[in-house]
């Protein structure tokens, strides 16, 4: 019995004679509808051309690969799959700031979106070398919350390229952050030089101005003495 039922397991089933006439009707249906008649049919409603941004209009893409993004969720105290589909590095056209978004290759879901900063710390993820795992105050969801990522890619190539370009990027903008501050800490210095000349200038102009208002009240001083010299003793 089992051998039978194995055997009729394996075997495709039969097709009735009705069965078959459907199959033959619906090909020929097919065949039918598949046929180009040479005719154009208008539209019934003409759609116009909508521009579709993205927000990424002002940066370039230095980074793009695919990948499964995870983000650990504390209170569950388990890794949460965010999505599959594409990680970014976007560079501001301007600014030069560079930030790490995230989108799922259907929905086009924004599932992280930081800025990489010279802070960014990227770990290999222990036991798998085509992941590794970061934190960072994330605005995916509208606010920034600090979040731990884990990004895993198809191959170990593209992990390592992921983790060696945002490296550079940190580092780079470590880079620029120190020598923002410098050029800071040297502006404010040169204003206070340029604010010291101008004391020094204004208390120059100042002191002769001083000196002359003193004359004057010496002089006023001598003059009201004379005077009252001058006058005629009262009488008793």
């Amino acid at each position: 019995m089992a051998s039978s039922i194995s055997a009729a397991a394996a075997s495709e089933p039969e097709h009735s004679t009705k069965e078959r006439e459907e199959e033959e009707n619906a090909t020929a249906t097919r065949a039918a509808d598949d046929e180009d008649t040479g005719a154009q049919v208008a539209p019934i409603v003409k759609l116009e051309e909508v521009a579709v941004t993205t927000g990424e209009e002002d940066e370039d893409a230095i980074l793009d690969l695919k990948s499964k993004l995870y983000r650990f969720d504390k209170e569950g105290n388990q890794w949460k799959e965010r999505g599959v589909g594409t990680v970014k590095l976007l560079k501001h056209k301007e600014s030069a700031k560079v930030r790490l978004v995230f989108r799922q290759s259907k929905t086009l879901k924004i599932c992280a979106n930081h800025l990489v900063l010279p802070t960014i710390n990227l770990q290999e993820h222990h036991g798998n070398d085509k992941s590794c795992l970061w934190h960072a105050a994330d605005f995916a969801d509208g606010e920034l919350k600090d979040e731990l990522f884990c990004i895993r890619f198809p191959s170990v190539e593209n992990c390592k390229t992921f983790k060696e370009t945002v490296e550079e990027v940190a580092e780079n903008q470590g880079k620029k952050a120190e020598s923002k501050d410098a050029a800071d800490a040297a502006g404010l210095i040169e204003k206070l030089s340029v604010e010291d000349s101008k004391k020094e200038e204004k208390e120059k102009e100042e002191a002769p101005v001083a000196a002359e208002e003193v004359s004057e009240t010496r002089d006023d001083k001598a003059k009201a003495e004379e005077e009252k010299k001058d006058e005629p003793a009262s009488s008793t």
